[in-house]
């Protein structure tokens, strides 16, 4: 087995005492079953072919309750599936990777989605969980023989494919997330290896969702500490165009995970626990625009 997929079990297992109502010991039953461990890629993607292999464990439990259950933005979970599949499928178009499903006529994620879902919904729900999985690992190969930092043009913003990928990995979890808290279970979260990609993704992505909210942040920083396995410390520049060292003006100390969450659209902004220092108004402005790169 695959050592994420041998963590990915092992987590199952680390508490004693599922809650009241958990299918956690069908899905522990249902991944040993049909485990399917994560495509072979590049060391840096390999977030996200992680993610996408506790999806699929998660998936092999689900039984057909599950798949009708509405998950998130009034989908179910076949629904969900097909939103995965159309981004990455996204993805997949704009590095040269294969792409499965219908031809692609929208090239915007709420377009690919609409499309995707239209055809997901006249088959089966292992079908589309099949060719997810197919996509996804379709993805993951081709990834590997490209370098991190190549270019990439995904929803009309070109980054370093590596910046696309740990979106794409942020993506996959909360969703897994999303479908497991509607199905009642606990699903443990990366290994800190996986997080701390990820979070520094957010840490860099700050800048740009406070422009995006109105907000320019140009000439401050903050310093961000993110507690928790997979965490560390960042000096972020607030304004998409700072380069160098600049005096933060204030400081913001919360959980890794949480703040993840925060940025792709999970808990308010308001109510965010985390410990404010220095310039407090400055602080709240950036937790409070941070989910504004969310989508469904």
């Amino acid at each position: 087995m695959e050592p994420v997929d041998r963590l990915y079990l092992d987590a199952l297992t680390e508490d004693a005492e599922a809650p009241a109502g958990s299918l956690r010991p069908q899905l522990l039953a249902g991944a040993r079953a049909r485990r399917r461990p994560a495509a072979p890629t590049a060391a840096w993607a390999r977030p996200y072919a992680g993610r996408v292999a506790a999806m699929d464990a998660l998936l092999a439990s689900a039984g057909d309750d599950d798949w009708s259950r509405e998950v998130v933005e009034g989908w179910n979970l076949q629904e969900l599936v097909a939103h995965l599949a159309a981004k990455d499928g996204l993805l997949a178009a704009a590095v040269g990777a294969p792409v499965l499903g219908p031809p692609i006529t929208a090239s915007d994620a709420l377009g690919r989605t609409a499309d995707v879902q239209a055809h997901e919904r006249a088959r089966s729900p292992e079908q589309t969980r099949r060719d997810w999985r197919a996509q996804a690992d379709a993805l993951c190969r081709h990834l590997a023989a490209l370098a991190p930092e190549a270019p990439a043009t995904l929803d009309g913003m070109e980054t370093a494919v590596r910046d696309h990928v740990l979106g794409r990995t942020l993506e996959t979890w909360i969703h897994a997330d999303d479908a497991a808290r509607a199905a009642a279970l606990w699903l443990p979260h990366p290994v800190p290896e996986h997080i701390h990609p990820t979070a520094d993704l957010c840490a860099r992505l700050l800048p740009w969702t406070m422009l995006l909210s109105g907000l320019d942040g140009a000439g401050r920083a903050v310093h961000l500490t993110l507690t928790g396995a997979g965490g560390g410390e960042w000096h972020v520049p607030l304004g998409v165009a700072d380069t160098g060292a600049r005096e933060p003006q204030a400081r913001i100390t919360a959980d890794v995970v949480e703040f993840c969450f925060l940025l792709g659209g999970r808990g308010e902004p308001e109510s965010f626990a985390a410990e404010l220092e220095g310039d407090v108004g400055l602080a709240r402005d950036v937790l409070r625009t941070a989910p504004a790169l969310a989508g469904p």
